[in-house]
């Protein structure tokens, strides 16, 4: 994958995280807070000057009670149909992971789809905190191999398994294989 860095993405990340966070009324320092990131981080991220890794976002997005994909969607540009050329993809910088928003913005639905290709030897952390909501995810590997460690169990997945999951703490994702995993999840926000 290349190590390209989007500025303008960058900078539409850090607008929209600025965005939620005045529109919940948070100050920097709350959402350091609640996030564990710090202040000064947040405040270069809504700048758009620093490029943010997955785990960054994943506790952001946990801080202002928002799924990642809330940060990528355009919910004016919504309807029911997304076609695969407008769909929002991003870049995870340190992994390299590559992740497609794939579900139609501005519906209304709760439901979430998510297309992912993981680099051969990539490895994500994800362990925000998820004050107030967990996900409710399934995983369908639809190429490669993936190791995954959430609650504390580790599964092994190869192509066409499908695994759900009840996020409510860290999850570690995997491909320890020697080409890309392919995956889409669906999922939901679920209430605590």
């Amino acid at each position: 994958m290349d190590s390209f860095v989007d500025i303008d993405l960058d900078r539409r990340l850090g607008a929209r995280i600025k965005g939620l966070r005045q529109a919940r009324g948070l100050t920097l320092d709350q959402l350091a807070a609640r996030s564990g990131v710090s202040r000064a981080m947040i405040s270069r991220v809504e700048r758009g000057e620093s490029s943010p890794t997955a785990a960054l976002l994943d506790r952001l997005c946990a801080g202002l009670g928002v799924l990642l994909s809330a940060l990528f969607r355009d919910e004016a540009q919504g309807g029911p149909l997304a076609r695969r050329g407008e769909q929002p993809v991003w870049t995870d910088p340190d992994s390299g992971y590559v992740r497609r928003s794939v579900s139609p913005a501005g519906t209304g639905s709760r439901l979430e789809i998510v297309e992912v290709e993981m680099p051969a030897g990539a490895r994500v952390l994800l362990d925000a905190p998820r004050g107030g909501f967990r996900l409710d995810q399934q995983l369908w590997l639809l190429e490669g191999e993936l190791t995954l460690s959430v609650g504390g169990r580790e599964h092994r997945l190869a192509a066409g398994d499908c695994l759900a999951m009840l996020l409510d703490g860290p999850i570690a994702f995997h491909n320890p294989g020697e080409v890309p995993a392919r995956y889409a999840v669906v999922l939901t926000a679920a209430d605590l």
